[in-house]
């Protein structure tokens, strides 16, 4: 149908919609709450909210924009306006009917603020912590003066209660300085600018913009709770805030990670992690609600410890967004824009006052800003970028303005001010800060990093979130150990040694195995964090015992989410290109990708080595670039060599094409893998070995060099067994020294949650 005839089709389908639902709510009437109402009402903010939350985006607008102006086009402001029985018959302003759909809104307001925190990265504050601070604090200071200073010569007719304007006025000091972090971010994320330097610095400043504003709103909910200004109450806030803020993020960082593991490991009902963290959500929103404070900021908190866990984060967040976003989200700005009634700008006295407080939010926070970018140390360009992304207020101030209005402090009147301001500053954001941000220039440093990420976003390494060991009671184990001990170390990774001993009596052996294995892991993964600046050394192991038949096991575990299982058993080849049964067993039950060790040489004597002279083999291929990456991954974590040769095989040819352009196929692809080793500080020796079969040339290499680890790309070929093809087969047999195959397998299938 052409798009002429749907947009006629559309309007009719909507206001028979309307018609409809407002003879239902006409029929409908009764003293008592009604549950068709309840349903009509979150019908109606659902599709015309994310209907305009559509448009929005695709003019370049944050979609909250369309969700509040759902709200205003359904409230009196226009849907009032033009036909005010049916507006009141479907939005009655009984307290039963509006308590049914408020309580979905507090929900939303929880949740939104759960996803809002773990959009929250403390790493990016921690990094650019000094700058942004600064920032901050003059951003937030000089708007929170203006608001602070309206707020006491607003006119008696606007306060709700005049004898407490201390308390109104701090609300407007408040709700005219904080950014929505939450905005800030889509855009600057949408202008793919959230890893600049600059972008860093704006979102980093909105984290804690954004905190420090929660807890400005906790401590004016005491005062307004109490009505004047009592020291005892303000104190009891603060304190209990700082106290829980500390309990939060020392042992609650780690509970909160204890727990999610747990759900997911243990549990086997439907989406056992979600329930957890809405568990942990409400218990901290109870918490701080306990202590005299908002129960926003307890769910803030649990947001930003949910997404510091360091498991399962991409899953949870995918998950919790849809529902989120396609149906709290609409609800709960709808409503607010439903208790904005615009037509009261239609007094010239409200109107200007609307619009000086636009103007007085605006100046203040891009004054605020811009000079706490100067004070910080940014270039000028860089303090204008700066200062035009932070004058968005977005969801954040309609949060701030509906608590206010909740609790009394703000008057209809003022809540549609501040309502008005927030759609103003959100919208006139993304065109001043893509004008802002297209005229700064990148220097050498900032575009080496960014190249950086943007090959780790694709690479395996950097996306490993969860690897599971699985060992025997064998040196080879051990040597596993080792290994998966250094990658784990490298972005520390929780890591589940799993002993896979044959019978109960390997099984009681297998206990003490099970704390040596443990042991080295911890030492490899501590050994890593000696090469390094930070505590990535430092990871969390878990160790669990084979309690049924190696299939099933394995099978168990890998619904657990791994995505990467690293294996080290006594025995490894069996018959003519077979594997051991045993490996054979585990890769039957893993479909993700896997890392397979055979110890052999001097890792037999010392399977703990200081240091790992490795040979990886490329050909261009996507499974030898995997083998290549894991390869600069354990030589970055220890110390040792890292050379690579050069291998083809008939497979590998059509890879070899996007080698580049003005280089021969071989040199290419040597160059791919000297730069990627290059991006980890990693020294490197190349060698091409072009005529000479590909196991022939390995095998070579390894015995004309001092190499003692060979670590291989392989793929998975189907079959009844388990196999690589003949070259791994050959250099796994022949080989002199050990061998690390990492086999192919569809990690983000393998690592599906399941809750």
């Amino acid at each position: 149908m052409p798009w002429r005839l749907l947009r006629p089709a559309g309007l009719a389908l909507a206001a028979l919609m309307l018609t409809t639902i407002a003879a239902g709510a006409e029929t409908g009437k009764s003293s008592g709450p009604s549950e068709f109402l309840l349903v009509a009402q979150i019908v109606l903010l659902i599709a015309v909210g994310r209907g305009l939350g559509e448009i929005m985006q695709r003019i370049g607008q944050p979609s909250v924009i369309g969700e509040l102006l759902a709200g205003i086009i359904l409230g009196p402001s226009l849907f009032g306006w033009i036909w005010p029985e049916a507006q009141a018959a479907i939005f009655p302003k009984t307290p039963e009917q509006k308590a049914m759909i408020d309580g979905i809104a507090q929900v939303g307001i929880l949740l939104l603020l759960l996803l809002t925190g773990m959009e929250t990265d403390l790493k990016l504050v921690k990094k650019v912590g000094k700058a942004a601070i600064a920032i901050s604090i003059a951003g937030i200071l000089v708007p929170f003066a203006c608001g602070f200073a309206l707020g006491e010569f607003l006119p008696d007719a606007l306060l709700p209660n005049p004898q407490a304007r201390l308390v109104a006025s701090l609300f407007m000091g408040t709700a005219l300085s904080i950014s929505s972090v939450k905005i800030v971010a889509v855009v600057v994320r949408e202008m793919n600018f959230m890893r600049r330097n600059v972008g860093q610095i704006i979102v980093a400043t909105a984290v804690i913009d954004d905190t420090i504003g929660w807890v400005i709103i906790a401590v004016i909910f005491s005062l307004a709770s109490h009505g004047t200004l009592d020291i005892a109450s303000v104190a009891k806030a603060v304190l209990g805030t700082l106290a829980f803020l500390a309990v939060s993020f020392t042992i609650g960082r780690r509970l909160v990670f204890q727990l999610i593991r747990w759900a997911n490991d243990n549990l086997v009902s439907t989406a056992p992690v979600i329930t957890v963290i809405l568990l942990l959500m409400c218990a901290m929103a109870m918490i701080t609600h306990a202590i005299g404070v908002h129960t926003v900021l307890g769910a803030f908190v649990a947001g930003i410890l949910v997404g510091e866990s360091p498991i399962l984060t991409r899953q949870i967040d995918e998950r919790l967004r849809g529902l989120i976003s396609s149906f709290f989200m609409p609800v709960f700005f709808g409503l607010a824009g439903l208790a904005a009634d615009l037509s009261v700008l239609r007094d010239p006295n409200l109107l200007m006052l609307t619009g000086l407080l636009v103007v007085i939010a605006s100046v203040g926070k891009f004054g605020g800003a811009f000079v706490g970018g100067t004070l910080g140390g940014l270039t000028r360009r860089e303090s204008l970028a700066l200062a035009s992304g932070m004058n968005a207020r977005g969801s954040t101030e309609v949060i701030i303005a509906t608590i206010g209005l909740s609790i009394g402090v703000l008057s209809q009147n003022l809540f549609t001010m501040i309502v008005t301001m927030a759609i103003v500053t959100t919208m006139a954001m993304p065109p001043m800060l893509r004008a802002a941000l297209a005229r700064l220039p990148m220097n050498k440093e900032e575009k080496e990093r960014l190249e950086r990420e943007e090959f780790e976003k694709r690479g395996f390494v950097a996306n490993l979130e969860r690897p599971l060991l699985a060992v025997d009671e064998s040196v080879n184990a051990t040597f596993a150990a080792h290994i998966a001990g250094l990658i784990a170390g490298m972005r520390g990774l929780p890591i589940t040694v799993l002993h896979i001993g044959k019978n109960a009596k390997e099984q009681e052996k297998g206990r003490g195995a099970e704390e040596s294995h443990e042991a080295v892991v911890k030492k490899a993964a501590e050994a890593v964090s000696a090469n390094t600046e930070d505590d990535t050394g430092r990871v969390d192991i878990v160790t669990r015992a084979r309690r049924a038949e190696l299939g099933e096991t394995i099978a168990e575990e890998a619904r657990k989410g791994f995505d990467l299982m690293v294996v080290g058993i006594d025995k490894v080849v069996a018959g003519k290109d077979r594997f051991d049964r045993g490996i054979d067993d585990i890769a039957a039950q893993y479909e993700g990708a896997m890392a397979i060790v055979a110890a052999k040489g001097k890792h037999l004597k010392q399977p703990n080595p200081d240091g790992l002279n490795i040979l990886v083999p490329v050909s261009g291929s996507s499974v030898s670039k995997r083998g290549a990456e894991i390869a600069v991954a354990l030589a970055q974590a220890g110390s040792g060599s890292l050379r690579v040769i050069y291998v083809a095989t008939t497979r590998d040819k059509g890879a070899q094409r996007g080698a580049s352009r003005g280089l021969s196929q071989e040199a290419g692809i040597l160059k791919d893998t000297s730069d990627l080793a290059a991006r980890y500080d990693v020294d490197i020796t190349t060698t091409l070995r072009v005529n000479r079969a590909p196991e022939g040339a390995i095998l070579r290499e390894i015995d004309t060099t001092d190499v003692d680890l060979v670590v291989m790309g392989v793929d998975r070929i189907q079959g009844d067994h388990l196999s690589f093809g003949g070259v791994a087969d050959a250099v796994l047999r022949q080989s002199k020294v050990s061998v690390l195959l990492v086999s192919s397998g569809d990690a983000r299938q393998a690592s599906v949650e399941k809750g």
